[in-house]
């Protein structure tokens, strides 16, 4: 079982507005063949925590413009990792240092990432959608 269309779809939105504040290492993973609980996590990352709540602002600002609203966010205080769940994806939004410490890249290394178009043109990291 692969990422729903759907999922696909929000998860590549999601990456493009965090993209579009200026997040780090972005990555779509596939994680649906190891959770049933979602299809999708959307990783990015800042230097810091303004930087990060700026990220999370602009994702649920983009998503809800097409009418997608979190069912969930937790840890926007701390702005060290926050978490926003739209049920088939999930977004997780750390400050740098949180990432390298929790290691989600290397937790999820096994699961298929998904490319994606950027929006932004100075970043050269993100790739063409699959088709």
């Amino acid at each position: 079982m692969t990422a729903s269309a759907s999922a696909i779809e929000i998860a590549t939105w999601a990456a493009q507005a965090a993209d579009s504040k200026k997040a780090d290492n972005i990555r779509i993973v596939d994680v649906s063949e190891r959770l049933a609980i979602t299809d999708c996590f959307v990783i990015a990352s800042a230097d810091n925590e303004r930087q990060v709540n700026a990220i999370v602002d602009g994702v649920e600002e983009a998503l809800l413009t097409k009418k997608i609203k979190p069912v969930r966010r937790e840890g926007g205080k701390e702005g060290r990792w926050v978490l926003l769940d739209y049920v088939d994806v999930i977004v997780h939004v750390q400050h740098a240092d949180e990432r390298e410490f929790y290691g989600l890249d290397s937790l999820w290394k096994d699961c298929p990432e998904i490319s994606w178009t950027s929006v932004n043109e100075d970043n050269t990291e993100s790739q063409p959608v699959e088709g």
